[in-house]
């Protein structure tokens, strides 16, 4: 539950369960919020990549439209990851260059590229799950 409230008082939301966060993500999220993500220290060429294309994200802008439920629910997956990278490595600046670095148990492409889907949201916290574990190899 904790892991939740953080993710949404970060994005901007405040979700008391998971069912609040779903609901959250299928409106979608305004596109303001992207502004957190930059402030964890994603390059608008990572948002881009993995959240939401330049393009797209500018045609919403001028439209005044929210994220997509797809968009949206990648911004939260980036967040989540990020924060348990965070805890894991206990350090911010580490946790990023964890996420940025190639990894040849992931076929040599780097974390946070894997995040595009939740498939590879759910591989990339079981690394850092194995990490934190100390488990990994």
């Amino acid at each position: 539950m904790q892991a939740i409230l953080n993710i949404g008082e970060s994005m901007g939301a405040l979700p008391l369960s998971d069912f609040d966060l779903a609901e959250i993500i299928e409106k979608g999220l305004p596109v303001e919020r992207l502004s957190l993500l930059k402030q964890k220290g994603l390059t608008f060429s990572e948002l881009g990549a993995v959240v939401i294309s330049p393009r797209t994200l500018k045609h919403r802008k001028a439209r005044g439209e929210n994220l997509s439920h797809e968009e949206s629910d990648r911004a939260i997956r980036v967040e989540r990851v990020i924060a348990l990278a965070d805890q894991v490595f206990g350090d911010h600046a580490k946790a990023m260059l964890w996420l940025r670095s190639a990894d040849e148990s992931i076929g040599g492409r780097d974390p946070l590229g894997m995040l595009r889907t939740e498939a590879g949201g759910r591989v990339v916290e079981s690394m850092l799950w194995q990490i934190d574990e100390g488990v990994y190899s």
